[in-house]
């Protein structure tokens, strides 16, 4: 029998705070059903925001900077209107996802929010990444578990991830490597680059 699996998608979710600011945060999202599943953690402002107002954006985009800023402090990117909600998307998004959120799971330590497409909208195409792309990508998920994962673990795959920068990185991706790696420091997480 087949295993039934969801895949998924690295992406940033931009939600409107209660003065109507954006929010912006890299999430894991799966499609189920013909819904989009955002499980943020409780609590954290992508929570907060969207059991207040039940709309967001789903950004796809190659600046891996956005995914490492929104860990680092990083967070002004500049945003565009939604045509079919109240929201706002990245400006450098590839592609955007409007959605509607119909329902949720108030789930500890994470909820599950429902999000129905309104909008859909292509912008320019993805070439694809290359491979320091996905190591920002993978330290910056690191770098949202400090503190849950073991130091040497963390080590070891920073380690790895290093000869993807080392090999393909551009101006953009060692630019959100470094802020990645000043904030694996300031947890002081020792990293030998050997």
């Amino acid at each position: 029998m087949a295993r039934l699996t969801s895949r998924i998608h690295e992406v940033i979710v931009t939600t409107m705070d209660e003065a109507g600011r954006p929010h912006s945060a890299p999430m894991g999202i799966s499609e189920v059903n013909g819904y989009f599943l955002i499980k943020p953690f409780k609590p954290s402002s992508t929570y907060d925001n969207l059991k207040r107002h039940p709309q967001c954006t789903i950004n796809y985009l190659d600046d891996v900077r956005v995914f490492a800023g929104a860990l680092t402090g990083h967070r002004q990117w500049p945003t565009l209107p939604c045509r079919r909600i109240e929201g706002v998307y990245l400006e450098q998004a590839l592609a955007h996802t409007e959605l509607e959120i119909t329902r949720f799971d108030d789930d500890d330590p994470r909820s599950c929010f429902y999000g129905q497409v309104v909008e859909e909208v292509t912008h320019a195409p993805f070439r694809g990444f290359n491979r320091a792309q996905s190591a920002v990508i993978e330290a910056a998920i690191l770098v949202s578990r400090l503190g849950m994962l073991p130091q040497d673990k963390i080590r070891d795959e920073l380690r790895y991830l290093q000869i993807g920068i080392d090999k393909t990185a551009g101006d953009r991706e060692l630019e959100a490597w470094g802020w990645l790696m000043d904030k694996i420091k300031q947890a002081d997480i020792e990293i030998d680059n050997e």
